[in-house]
């Protein structure tokens, strides 16, 4: 049976030192209940990083948003997060798999490589992410995933495709038509003026 979790707004939060107004940030945005919230953060302080992540974490549980840990096993665990999402340089993803046991989230991004999709799949991937769609802010030197990444995902692989990268309400659209099951976003929705409110806008693209 399909997880219903993976479908719908996946939201990320934006790298910030700054955990008083990460927080907050992240508060406001889950009042508009996203499918998933990632904790992403690029900061060299593991404690602050671990900080931030048991915070956003107990925010996410009191919201009924599974809550998401970019990048490394050993915060997610360290958090009893629902899941990991791991890219090339983050670990084997068969250990993790086994590490995170059957019911939590193995997430796999997959750049515009359509051999690492299949690979995640074989692995035990819960979704797989192709990025970045648009060009992005958040990672300007992002390569590009044609859509065609996320028409053919839908047709042969047998598990939710996320997607990323410069993703707005204005394009989202496009990309849940061609297969894409979540839309993974920071920008537009948390440089909103009510981020909760932006959230809560990308649930209607999924009720048609």
């Amino acid at each position: 049976m399909p997880d219903t979790r993976l479908r719908g707004l996946y939201l990320i939060t934006p790298d910030s030192p700054d955990t008083t107004t990460l927080v907050a940030q992240v508060e406001r945005a889950l009042r508009g209940q996203p499918a998933l919230l990632q904790y992403r953060s690029k900061q060299p302080d593991a404690a602050l990083r671990l900080g931030q992540a048991r915070q956003i974490a107990a925010l996410c549980r009191q919201a009924g948003v599974p809550f998401i840990v970019n990048d490394s096993l050993e915060l997610a665990l360290a958090t009893d997060a629902d899941g990991v999402h791991l890219g090339r340089e983050d670990g084997d993803l068969d250990a993790a798999r086994r590490a995170l046991g059957p019911g939590r989230i193995l997430g796999v991004t997959c750049y515009n490589e359509w051999p690492r999709a299949v690979a995640g799949c074989a692995a035990g991937a819960d979704y797989v992410a192709f990025g970045a769609v648009f060009p992005s802010a958040t990672k300007p030197a992002a390569v590009r995933a044609p859509l065609e990444l996320f028409v053919r995902g839908r047709r042969e692989l047998d598990v939710p495709l996320a997607a990323i990268g410069g993703i707005t309400l204005d394009n989202a659209a496009q990309v849940i038509a061609a297969g894409a099951s979540l839309l993974a976003v920071v920008s537009d929705v948390f440089d909103a003026p009510d981020p909760g409110a932006r959230a809560a806008a990308y649930r209607t693209l999924f009720d048609a």
